[in-house]
């Protein structure tokens, strides 16, 4: 019989044969990326804020004198007119008014011509001294008087003549003019304080305006480029803007800044901006949200690479760049805006720089990767093949 102690030197031996039999295992090479030089070319950039359309002139009509209403000469929500007739508050009680003024004037010059001719009869006696200085005083009092009280009438009668006026309420401006707030009969309360009924509003909508609020580093970056000359300022300068509405893809209404506040916002942080546009069509109206795009520097060599290719590290944003002998080396970059598909890098990179643009999650910083060529496109190249 095979003692047990051969046949385990012999399983050994078979085991130690198969395993010489098995081919090494392959070492893992670099990983394969494709890299890329970013598109060097001339640009404008441009800021984008999302802001909502306001109407130039905005005014609330208010009854200037209290009365029945008697008519309503216009249709709710349509185009009025500077002057035109709104509503019509019963006259004859201004009428009547203006006509007791009339009649008080009357009187008040009567006493006036009377007055005068005394004085001047009184006062051809004084040389003689016919009469008393006393008695010439009095006549010239009551003249006086009497001249004092056809100013009052007349006052009287032109404050009558304009309540009167007032029963006609027409627009103070043109534009969309909005429902009606009270209906033929009811009684109007008048005054000039906010007790008048409010009998509806008229906003204006040619030209209109956009407002949106930038932040505190945007304001600074302008400012900035406007001591170095590159951009001027929207307070001294009438930028041009872009603006389209949320189902609009094209930039084609065009305006120009007009407003920069004096302050910042403190608890926002951010400053109020103003743009206008026109609208012969009357297309936009106040209250349309819509996505503005603001000058934000003149056109300049700038390099532009794929959001994609583009990592977050904590606060900083980095690109990773090979070098010739594949090696990784990771770069802070400052970023601008979205320039046709593309981001347009402020800082941090070079044109002859090679940055990963497929395959970034197997990199690392330090590390080595294989690298192959490949090519940025912007939107409209794309478009173009």
């Amino acid at each position: 019989m095979i003692s047990t102690t051969l046949m385990r030197s012999v399983l050994v031996l078979a085991v130690g044969l198969c395993a010489c039999d098995k081919p090494p295992a392959p070492v893992a090479g670099p990983p394969p990326v494709t890299v890329a030089e970013p598109v060097s070319k001339p640009v404008t950039e441009w800021d984008e804020y999302t802001g909502r359309f306001e109407a130039v002139q905005s005014v609330d009509v208010r009854a200037r004198v209290s009365g029945y209403l008697t008519q309503i000469a216009f249709k709710d929500g349509q185009i009025v007119k500077a002057g035109d007739l709104l509503f019509v508050i019963d006259p004859r009680p201004y009428e009547l008014a203006l006509e007791e003024a009339k009649a008080a004037l009357a009187r008040a010059q009567t006493s006036q011509d009377l007055a005068n001719t005394d004085l001047d009869r009184i006062a051809k006696l004084l040389p003689s001294r016919a009469v008393a200085q006393q008695d010439y005083d009095t006549r010239l009092q009551k003249k006086k008087d009497a001249d004092a009280a056809v100013l009052g009438a007349e006052a009287s009668v032109r404050s009558s003549d304009l309540d009167l006026s007032f029963t006609r309420i027409v627009s103070p401006i043109g534009g969309r003019i909005s429902a009606k707030n009270i209906d033929i009969g009811n009684l109007v309360t008048g005054g000039n304080t906010g007790s008048a009924t409010l009998l509806t509003t008229v906003v204006s909508l040619n030209p209109i305006r956009f407002a949106f609020d930038a932040s505190e580093a945007a304001y600074l970056r302008y400012n900035r480029l406007a001591q170095e000359g590159t951009r001027a300022s929207s307070r001294d300068v009438a930028n041009p803007v872009y603006v389209r509405l949320a189902d609009e893809t094209q930039w084609t209404r065009r305006g120009k800044m007009d407003f920069v506040d004096n302050q910042l916002n403190a608890k926002t942080g951010t400053i109020r901006g103003r743009a206008i546009f026109p609208n012969d069509d009357l297309f936009l109206t106040p209250g349309v949200f819509g996505r503005l795009r603001l000058l934000a520097q003149p056109e300049h060599p700038a390099l532009l690479i794929p959001d994609s290719a583009i990592l977050s590290d904590q606060s900083r944003k980095v690109v990773a760049v090979v070098d010739m002998e594949g090696m990784v080396a990771f770069k802070p970059v400052t970023l601008g805006p979205v320039m046709d598909g593309l981001r347009v890098v402020r800082e941090g990179l070079m044109p002859q720089d090679r940055i990963v643009i497929e395959g970034l999650q197997r990199v690392r910083p330090g590390g080595k990767v294989d690298p192959k060529d490949g090519k940025i496109e912007s939107l409209t190249a794309s478009a173009a093949r």
